[in-house]
């Protein structure tokens, strides 16, 4: 294993684990909408000193930007409804574990990347337990699973990591500098967000900043080390591998979401999780 393989393994490890992290300070928000929105200006605003410091963006990272900050609204409106509607320790895996299938089809068609068939039974793998993960109860069909609406929502937002996975991994690989593109993504990312949550949460955006202020800022800062860790693997190695080695965050979401936040867990969703991690780890891996 080379040293830029290495560095990429171990910022994706980081990675997973400060998301899985982020996810539960906005699911432990009062009104995750506006969480979400405080999460994004404060990462902006932690991270505005480092564009003075960085190459300036050219053509080329304006355009990748232009085109990945509709990705990233996308994921955040989804985001947002499957959190509002269902456990984190369903939707999580849900978004998460799909989404390096969906990755891995966009980064086929779009960058020319192509998984070995160990890395394609890794993927198969970890699908399979996604779906395992989030089957209703015995005796209660698919059609009239009580968290249907969420789980669509969180299909969704796998579809939208999908989307920004590929249009980041273009961007940081084209941009002058890694930290160029990942401190101007997170300039701009912040602002449909913010916008949407002023529009929809007028009377209790106040409120609900100064009373949970502190987990947004403290997820905005933990996620600018957990995604601009992804931002500069994604220069690395391929992007269905880093998105994959990313979503072993589902392991620790639905430990978080269990002890935590009081969610269910039960032991098919343990073993659904193990192998779910699994399957993710031998994608990561097939050569």
């Amino acid at each position: 294993m080379d040293d830029a393989t290495a560095l990429a393994l171990a910022l994706g490890l980081f990675s997973a684990v400060t998301l899985a992290t982020v996810n539960l300070m906005v699911k432990m928000s009062a009104d995750i909408l506006v969480g979400r929105a405080l999460l994004s200006a404060s990462s902006a605003v932690l991270i505005l000193p480092f564009a003075f410091v960085v190459p300036a963006p050219d053509a080329a990272t304006w355009e990748a930007l232009a085109l990945t900050i509709p990705a990233h609204f996308f994921y955040q409106v989804c985001l947002v409804r499957a959190m509002n509607r269902g456990d984190l320790s369903l939707v999580f895996p849900v978004m998460r574990g799909v989404a390096p299938l969906f990755t891995a089809g966009a980064a086929f068609l779009l960058l020319n990347e192509a998984l070995s068939p160990l890395a394609v039974f890794g993927l198969l793998v970890a699908t399979a337990s996604v779906i395992i993960f989030a089957l209703p109860a015995r005796g209660l069909s698919l059609l009239r699973h009580p968290e249907a609406g969420a789980l669509g929502w969180a299909a969704a937002t796998a579809v939208g990591i999908a989307l920004y996975n590929v249009t980041d991994a273009r961007g940081v690989r084209i941009a002058p500098s890694a930290f160029t593109y990942i401190v101007w993504l997170f300039l701009l990312d912040w602002i449909c967000i913010t916008i949407s949550a002023v529009a929809l949460r007028r009377r209790l955006l106040i409120p609900t900043l100064r009373a949970n202020w502190r987990y947004g800022v403290g997820a905005g800062l933990l996620s600018i080390f957990s995604f601009g860790s992804a931002l500069y693997a994604y220069r690395l190695m391929e992007a269905a591998r880093v998105s994959a080695l990313r979503e072993t965050s589902v392991v620790f979401a639905a430990i978080f979401g269990a002890w935590l936040l009081k969610e269910g867990f039960g032991r098919r969703r343990v073993i659904a999780a193990a192998s779910l991690a699994f399957g993710l780890i031998l994608m990561q891996f097939g050569d």
